[in-house]
């Protein structure tokens, strides 16, 4: 059997495991829900149950190791979820430690996004590119920075928390403290916020304003428009602070890119200097919610 690593993508929906081999390849996987009703310690139960499945079914001679994805903030060094809406309970929690006894193994915990920009980096979009920058665009907008090859974490692993950049500087008020970060301006629930204001509807989810703006509807396309504006504010932000040559957007929010994605490159041209003088990239992101478990299972072998 050859060496693999195990990845899990700890999400507040979805729970979701796979066996990946050094080169990429994905050996086998388990899908299922996140049960947050039933506690914490079910949720780490369902956790190891997943990697033990798969450690059995593959022989622990070969494994590398566990690397985890998890929402929210972290400290790297305690292994433990300082803030994350999405998984209650967890908050100040050794999650790490928790885990690693139960298997007898070392684990690795992550930032979930931070672990998505690293899979785009091992085998996605950002292949060949030691430096990059991925936002991931859901019900909340997330970020990763890779620096040479590496996730560049700040001095207690919170970096990279680019839904908190301030792109309307009396903005809407978020859940982190501050006003006009861009997860309230440009994320889904941004997208939803925005359609209940233009009176497009009520109770509208974000698919719904997509598919208004799909079959024309001219308020449902400023809606995109005004997100558009907000991420390129971002980005522009971004390409000025580390002038790296790959900026990646990832998660639900791509179907719409050919409504937002004008705004947003205007934005950034109009704000980056750099950008309109080098030649920075703004793609998407190749590999869906397939990203994070690349990146989790990585990272045993990113890190030896």
């Amino acid at each position: 059997m050859p060496e693999y690593a195990i990845g899990v993508d700890l999400g507040g929906t979805n729970l979701r495991a796979a066996a990946i081999d050094r080169e990429g390849r994905f050996i086998d996987k388990i899908s299922g829900s996140t049960d947050l009703a039933e506690g914490r310690d079910a949720v780490i139960d369902d956790i190891v149950r997943n990697i033990v499945t798969l450690r059995d079914r593959l022989g622990p001679a070969g494994l590398r190791g566990v690397g985890i994805g998890v929402p929210g903030f972290i400290e790297l060094e305690k292994g433990m979820i300082v803030g994350s809406h999405n998984l209650p309970g967890f908050d100040n929690f050794p999650v790490r430690d928790e885990i690693g006894r139960r298997l007898g193994s070392a684990v690795i915990l992550e930032n979930d996004a931070n672990a998505a920009a690293l899979g785009e980096k091992w085998m996605g979009a950002g292949q060949g590119v030691d430096d990059l920058v991925l936002l991931t665009l859901g019900t909340g907008i997330g970020g990763g920075i890779i620096s040479r090859g590496r996730i560049l974490h700040g001095f207690v692993g919170m970096a990279g928390e680019l839904g908190h950049l301030t792109v309307v500087p009396n903005g809407n008020p978020c859940g982190c403290g501050n006003r006009g970060c861009v997860e309230k301006h440009a994320s889904a629930t941004a997208i939803e916020a925005m359609a209940k204001l233009v009176a497009l509807g009520d109770n509208l989810t974000a698919k719904d304003v997509y598919d208004l703006a799909v079959g024309g509807d001219h308020l449902a396309k400023r809606v995109f428009e005004s997100m558009g504006t907000a991420l390129g504010t971002a980005l522009a932000i971004l390409v000025n602070v580390f002038n790296f040559p790959l900026y990646l957007l990832s998660g639900g929010a791509l179907p719409a890119w050919d409504f937002f994605a004008p705004a947003m490159f205007a934005e950034v041209e109009a704000r980056s200097f750099t950008y309109r003088v080098t030649k920075t990239r703004i793609e998407k992101a190749s590999l869906g919610n397939e990203a994070g478990l690349y990146g989790a299972a990585c990272l045993p072998f990113h890190l030896s």
